[in-house]
């Protein structure tokens, strides 16, 4: 089944761009689309342990009770006939710890929810892949934009179902346009340009707030990279979103 918001030949032009920058990757790239097996199998050890169960509320019911699900049908004992799969929330994380903002609070409702690990569509749920793929590839420091901090309370109650050590997690803030929408392709931010990505790059390590004042044209891109790995400083990055007009008028 092809997800449905998955646009034909992103993966490809991703991972070209990631070469153009020098930002290579370490062993075979692990696809989600190839993971299926792997899915299921984390999937039925959490309903034969009956730490799971099929929910058939719609999304206009959950609307209707204030956007956060009730636990509804937690002890009705439905079938898999038109049913999403809810975990039985047994360790809600009402907090974690974040390497760059500190202790971050979660929301108490949203932290108790039973949430979907399996959708009505036939689906997994990002929560549960991105849980099994990190922890088979050994996964113990996770960094990603400040967008994903709410489901990072999911994630680690899912670690704990499963008795898995979850990993440290870090958020960086987001680029965000003049409109104070951040970048990407539903708000049709431009692509990365395909020229000299040394600007570029000299551009996100100011954005980050790391020392940037290289003689960057005289050097390579992996020179670049390597003296910023060197000197990198997690305590000098913005703990909030940025609003970055060089980064949302650069030019394919």
């Amino acid at each position: 089944m092809i997800p449905p918001r998955e646009v034909p030949g992103a993966a490809d032009t991703i991972l070209r761009q990631l070469e153009h920058y020098g930002l290579h990757w370490d062993g075979d790239i692990l696809w989600q689309s190839q993971r299926h097996d792997a899915y299921r199998e984390a999937f039925a050890w959490l309903y034969d342990r009956g730490l799971s169960y099929y929910c058939t509320c719609t999304r206009a019911r959950i609307q209707s009770i204030g956007g956060i699900y009730d636990g509804h049908c937690r002890a009705l004992q439905n079938g898999p006939e038109q049913a999403a799969v809810r975990i039985k929330q047994r360790h809600p994380v009402t907090r974690f710890h974040d390497r760059l903002r500190g202790d971050i609070q979660a929301d108490e409702r949203l932290a108790r929810e039973d949430f979907i690990i399996h959708r009505r569509d036939g689906l997994f749920a990002y929560n549960l892949a991105v849980v099994v793929d990190d922890h088979f590839q050994g996964i113990s420091e996770i960094v990603r934009g400040a967008d994903l901090i709410e489901p990072t309370v999911r994630q680690i109650s899912l670690y704990q179902q499963f008795g898995w050590t979850p990993p440290d997690y870090i958020h960086l803030p987001l680029a965000l346009n003049e409109l104070g929408a951040k970048l990407s392709k539903q708000n049709h931010a431009p692509a990365l340009p395909h020229g000299d990505p040394r600007p570029v790059l000299m551009e996100a390590l100011r954005f980050l707030g790391q020392h940037s004042d290289l003689p960057w044209q005289e050097m390579r891109v992996d020179e670049i990279l390597t003296s910023a790995v060197a000197s990198w400083t997690l305590s000098t990055v913005p703990n909030s979103a940025i609003v970055n007009p060089a980064f949302s008028n650069t030019s394919c």
